[in-house]
């Protein structure tokens, strides 16, 4: 009888482990948009796609997002990561039973702990202003 109450226990435990990698996943979704739309998204130096877009980004990384559009200053945003404390917890709750701690470390090296900390990032780009005394003006004989 005590044997049949500790199986389901046991599944229990094991299925609630790992539960950052299980729920979340080792990525975070990131929406990047632009005015004007249509600004080219490079992330750490790699074309990714043109504005709007959403993209997944490893969650333990930290990214240099760049937004370029002809005629307009390149702009960069730094999406950093954190650990969250919310899946350390429960991880460490069930990791405490012995069949629980190779799912813990699932987690620990998937990523799975870290957040991303910027979902939506919007970007204004701004005409640039010509440098003064560089006229774009076409020359006309004479002048």
């Amino acid at each position: 009888m005590r044997f049949s109450k500790f199986v389901p226990l046991c599944l229990a435990c094991l299925l609630a482990g790992s539960c950052a990698s299980i729920v979340k996943g080792s990525y975070s979704s990131v929406a990047l948009n632009s005015q004007p739309q249509g600004a080219q998204v490079y992330v750490n130096g790699h074309l990714m796609g043109e504005t709007p877009v959403r993209l997944k980004l490893k969650s333990r990384h930290t990214y240099a997002i760049e937004f370029r559009k002809e005629g307009y200053p390149t702009k960069t945003v730094t999406v950093k990561n954190h650990l969250a404390a919310g899946w350390i917890v429960l991880d460490a709750l069930f990791g405490l039973v012995p069949l629980v701690l190779d799912a813990v470390i699932v987690d620990v090296t998937t990523g799975s702990w870290y957040q991303l900390n910027q979902k939506n990032i919007d970007i204004v780009l701004e005409k640039e202003q010509p440098r003064p005394g560089t006229d774009k003006r076409p020359r006309e004989s004479g002048e």
